[in-house]
């Protein structure tokens, strides 16, 4: 997939959110349920893929930011939520490797409805989202760093001081499709988890 640098976002879309990834590895994972790993740490510069039926957030804010990865930085829109709730989750990545070719690594939780994956400061890295978006009592145009209904920016982020953002009471997002570089969480409970590794592509869309 190509980086924001090459015109591959939607920019209008940015406030149409969101999704978190599963985690790239179960180690991850659980370092992520733990609260081990901190928003400012170097993405590795691939992107991965995610989609959910549905996403309820309490608690939102967008604003925009920068990545660094080896390859350069990397714009981006970051997505926080103070408590998330996500149904029928599905993250994959496809990894090129040498004399073997693309190898695709998917995860899925959260399809019973009756037990979604649920997150908590949940931060979403991302340049390009799909979604149907329904926001309560939000404010377009906020200063980055006087937000108050979300977590507020990441501890770390690479933002610029009173640029723009948007916040919400809360937000409900369903038929959601994005494309991230990073996810980070405080609590990350993920029901029904599955993995599947297998060769060639076979991407969550």
């Amino acid at each position: 997939m190509e980086s924001l640098a090459r015109g591959g976002t939607r920019w209008k879309r940015f406030a149409v959110v969101m999704v978190p990834s599963v985690a790239a590895t179960a180690a991850i994972g659980v370092a992520l349920s733990q609260g081990a790993l901190a928003a400012s740490f170097s993405v590795s510069g691939q992107q991965f893929k995610v989609s959910a039926d549905r996403l309820d957030g309490k608690g939102f804010v967008q604003y925009g930011a920068v990545d660094s990865t080896k390859a350069g930085k990397k714009p981006v829109a970051v997505v926080g939520f103070n408590e998330a709730k996500i149904r029928n989750l599905c993250q994959s990545v496809v990894v090129p490797v040498p004399a073997f070719g693309d190898v695709t690594m998917k995860l899925g939780a959260g399809a019973d409805a009756a037990a979604p994956v649920e997150a908590k400061k949940l931060y979403i890295d991302a340049d390009d989202i799909g979604a149907n978006a329904q926001f309560n009592n939000i404010d377009i145009g906020v200063a980055a760093d006087s937000t108050s209904k979300g977590p507020g920016p990441s501890k770390g982020d690479k933002y610029a001081p009173g640029s723009f953002a948007q916040q919400a009471d809360s937000a409900t997002f369903t038929d959601v499709k994005q494309r991230a570089w990073a996810t980070t969480a405080g609590t990350f409970k993920l029901s029904g988890l599955k993995m599947a590794v297998k060769k060639g592509k076979n991407e969550c869309y």
